[in-house]
């Protein structure tokens, strides 16, 4: 981060785009049809949103384009990674989580490194869109939006997969684990 003001420099600009041209020249089955060109024209237009990116990379998340909303002229990245970002493990779910924990609290929560990086976490159905591409957590798990309804009695909602299928799950808000981080989505 270049300053408080969430900016890339200029050397951290190019450097991202070059990781992601890499990236989305790669893995061509996330995203057939489209053009990097394109894509980097909108990412050279919006440097909040090349500064979430870079927090997605930071993270370990491996950002890619995974598809692209034609009515709102958007891309949509999600964190590609094979296991849950690293760098976004070991957290409780939201805040009010994080504060009830009276014992060995988290430093943080999924929620709030999410919005700090300016992204939405998953829902369970992206995720399981992203497993249709590839599969991910085989070895971890990762938070998902959770509906107010299930919150509301204290629990949360995760993903992984195992045995060839996507399994949803929950656990207290509260609890986190080594394994357990979030994916993130980001619309460009």
């Amino acid at each position: 981060m270049a300053n408080n003001k969430k900016e890339l420099s200029l050397e951290q600009q190019e450097e991202l785009l070059e990781t992601l041209q890499a990236r989305f020249e790669k893995n061509m089955t996330r995203h057939e049809g489209l053009e990097w060109a394109k894509v980097q024209a909108k990412l050279e237009a919006s440097s909040d949103k090349l500064w979430s990116l870079n927090e997605m990379e930071r993270t370990g998340g491996e950002p890619d384009v995974v598809d692209y909303d034609k009515e709102k002229d958007e891309y949509i990245f999600y964190d590609c990674s094979a296991e849950s970002p690293k760098g976004r493990r070991s957290v409780c779910y939201d805040r009010e989580a994080l504060e009830a924990r009276k014992k060995h609290q988290p430093e943080n929560s999924a929620i709030d490194m999410a919005t700090d990086m300016g992204i939405e976490m998953l829902t369970e159905e992206q995720y399981r869109a992203l497993q249709e591409m590839e599969s991910v957590d085989l070895k971890t798990s990762s938070w998902v939006q959770t509906p107010s309804d299930i919150r509301e009695h204290g629990g949360a909602l995760f993903c992984d997969y195992r045995y060839g299928h996507v399994f949803l799950y929950h656990n207290g808000a509260s609890s986190y684990y080594a394994a357990r981080g979030f994916r993130g989505s980001l619309r460009v």
